[in-house]
């Protein structure tokens, strides 16, 4: 499920991209969809900042990504599809809902709120990355999620004030990493990802880390790869 394109104002489209290779690569068939609805707002990304006379739509903007292979989301059932994966990039917050302006108080897209309840309802995992687990911290009560680390550590984790609203919102944060530590005593996808089992909810940091690229991938490859297993096919 895409939010538009772009980090600032829609879907990060490095997280997107990653999370296509590793569904490719586990020989999982894809469809991509997006709410029909109007941008928060346009950010030029060139400076950083909005685009005061532009208006997008995240439909529209998301077919960039999905090569324009991409349907409403209201069209997403659960009888069609064995998983669901959320992205990040700042449309999570502000296209998908309202959490960049609201934080714990912020309103889901109707939409984005009945898949991810279908989905939970039906016992088919969904995954997240970034800063998209708040929509599972909202919608699914207790949900277990992890956006990272808890302190900023420097500027390592600029946006480690989200594992509180996670919190707040009634989810469970779990600290994970985006990178392997050493001694590895455990299996290593359980660094780069939380695993609610419970409600069959795969997290991973991804861009919450200021870190090489290659490091957001094999996380996002790990998350993929426990949605794919929890699938059971």
């Amino acid at each position: 499920v895409l939010s538009g394109c772009g980090v600032y104002d829609g879907t990060e489209i490095h997280e997107a991209s990653a999370i296509l290779v590793h569904l490719s690569r586990g020989g999982a068939e894809v469809q991509m969809y997006a709410p029909d609805v109007p941008q928060m707002h346009v950010i030029d990304h060139s400076k950083g900042q909005p685009a005061e006379a532009e208006s997008r739509n995240v439909l529209v903007e998301s077919a960039r990504i999905a090569r324009g292979k991409i349907a409403s989301l209201a069209k997403l059932t659960t009888a069609d599809h064995d998983a669901v994966i959320f992205p990040g990039g700042f449309g999570a917050a502000k296209n998908l809902s309202t959490f960049a302006v609201d934080g714990k108080d912020c309103k889901v897209n109707r939409e984005v709120e009945r898949v991810l309840k279908d989905f939970h309802k039906a016992g088919k995992p969904i995954g997240l990355c970034c800063i998209s687990p708040v929509l599972a911290a909202k919608v699914l009560s207790g949900a277990e999620v992890t956006v990272g680390h808890e302190e900023e550590e420097g500027g390592k984790w600029p946006y480690a004030g989200t594992a509180g609203a996670i919190k707040d919102l009634g989810g469970r944060h779990c600290v994970k990493e985006v990178t392997i530590s050493f001694p590895v005593n455990f299996h290593v996808d359980r660094q780069f990802t939380h695993v609610d089992t419970k409600n069959k909810v795969v997290t991973t940091p991804a861009f919450m880390c200021e870190t090489e690229l290659h490091n957001i991938f094999d996380g996002i490859g790990a998350m993929v790869k426990n949605v794919l297993k929890l699938t059971g096919k």
